[in-house]
């Protein structure tokens, strides 16, 4: 069994849940995340069947599906091969197999299962009510990376209204716990690579297994992501295929538009040639849901309310840095232009890895706020900060702003660079508390969060609040 790290929050929901009743969770999470994985630990010490979709494709039909269903169970209880004529007939069949033991049944990429099958909840609704819930001691966990399809057909379902017990949904690993994870490894890299690593692959479990312990930062991102066998070189495309079938390409398009910084939903409509409409909002909806895009609120310092507009933001590490450094050198990597090249030579890299990092950072933003020291009910609002130019006062961005309710701002600072952080960085956050526009009585403090030396004049300074060593997130 692979290797299992974290999801402590997500046991001890699980292991919560009533043990005098059978319990029905759904489980969701992008591709890779370690959904079946985190279902295993949890049945470690009780009996588990394990049951996967398999990919569909333009020709997959319900009966290839239950032709799968039926190779995986004789693998389980090790009877002759059978066919299943539909799926109450799968479901009976298992039933027959179940015992008093505590016991769980997991159902794996649960849309692939029941896509091609308009009648597939039913059923799964009625096996659950005239059967599974006899059974004390059993949970039976639906699970999938297609969230939009789940949210759709399970959590939104009449169907299976009031009998799910626990959502779960799968985030990154924490900084911490990647790091953690790459330990296990016995990944001897610095800080620097451990960093520049997670700023490609995030925190997915999956993506971190296949770092080579033995290889520094640049060699393992080389291998996977600018080798034309590289695992992730062609991941991007196995995710929009399987995620979104027919729809994969409309849903790139969007990721690729974002892929250029922040936008909001009426300049992705201008971006992408979309008419005023919800189709577009559809979409967003659908990609915040996978886990791929966060809808980053504007907010007024003033009424400290919300505003109309939010900054769609590319969220995912992955799929950022596919989009802006794999992706458009994908015709030198056929080639096999990068298999000597020194990536830290290639144009622009430190900046590409620089923003990679900000957003690593903003995924754990709870540690940022519990290291800065500000209790968490004292938010007002926290996002990413664009304020547009206008008549009145010029255009700032901000990596990271918190409001607090004592009307306080907390202006945050993201470096991440191999050389020393010098003075400028005053003069650069200075500028930028300048420009915004700040309402009297305020108050404004700046955080300065990196990971490299700090040039004693920077400390000297006295300027910033907090300083800040990603270093010490590890």
């Amino acid at each position: 069994m692979s290797l299992f790290i974290g999801r402590q929050h997500e046991l001890e929901r699980l292991r919560g849940l009533p043990s005098h009743k059978a319990n029905l969770v759904v489980l969701r999470g992008r591709r890779r995340i370690g959904k079946s994985r985190l279902a295993a630990e949890f049945a470690k010490d009780k009996i588990f069947l394990s049951f996967s979709g398999v990919a569909p494709n333009e020709e997959t039909t319900v009966q290839d599906q239950l032709d799968e269903f039926a190779r995986q169970f004789y693998a389980h209880f090790k009877l002759p091969p059978l066919t299943f004529k539909d799926w109450n007939d799968a479901f009976a069949n298992l039933t027959e197999q179940l015992t008093t033991k505590p016991t769980v049944i997991l159902l794996d990429e649960i849309s692939w299962m029941g896509n091609k099958d308009s009648l597939f909840i039913g059923k799964l609704k009625n096996w659950w009510d005239l059967y599974l819930q006899k059974y004390s001691n059993l949970t039976l966990i639906l699970c999938g990376s297609v969230s939009t399809w789940i949210e759709k057909n399970i959590i939104n379902s009449t169907a299976l209204f009031g009998r799910i017990s626990l959502f779960l949904f799968l985030e990154d690993l924490s900084i911490k716990e990647s790091y953690e994870f790459l330990c296990h490894l016995r990944f001897k890299g610095s800080h620097h690579d451990v960093f520049k690593i997670l700023s490609v692959t995030g925190g997915v479990p999956w993506y971190l297994e296949q770092i080579s312990p033995d290889l520094f930062a640049d060699e393992n991102i080389r291998n996977l992501c600018f080798l034309k066998e590289g695992i992730l070189t062609h991941e991007f495309d196995r995710i929009f295929s399987d995620l979104f079938d027919v729809r994969g390409s409309i849903y790139k398009k969007i990721v690729q538009a974002l892929s250029d910084g922040s936008k909001t939903l009426s300049e992705l409509r201008t971006v992408l040639g979309y008419k005023q409409g919800g189709v577009l909002g559809h979409y967003m909806k659908d990609l915040c849901t996978a886990g791929f895009v966060n809808s980053d609120s504007l907010w007024s310092f003033r009424h400290k309310k919300k505003g109309k507009q939010s900054l769609y933001r590319l969220s995912d590490n992955y799929l950022r840095f596919y989009l802006k450094y794999i992706e458009p050198n994908l015709g030198n990597i056929d080639k096999n232009t990068f298999m000597n090249q020194k990536l830290s030579d290639l144009p622009g890299w430190d900046s590409i890895i620089g923003f990679q990092v900000e957003n690593l950072i903003l995924k754990n933003r709870a540690t940022l706020i519990q290291k800065i020291g500000i209790p968490f009910q004292d938010i007002v609002a926290d996002n990413p900060y664009i304020q547009k130019q206008t008549k009145q006062h010029r255009g700032c961005q901000i990596d990271y702003l918190v409001q607090t309710k004592t009307n306080n701002l907390i202006v945050c600072e993201f470096k991440f660079r191999r050389g020393e952080i010098n003075s400028n960085v005053v003069d650069d956050v200075k500028e930028k508390i300048k420009r915004l526009s700040i309402p009297r009585g305020f108050g404004v403090a700046s955080v300065l969060v990196h990971i490299g030396d700090v040039s004693e004049s920077v400390i000297e300074s006295q300027y910033f609040y907090r300083i800040l060593d990603l270093s010490d997130w590890l």
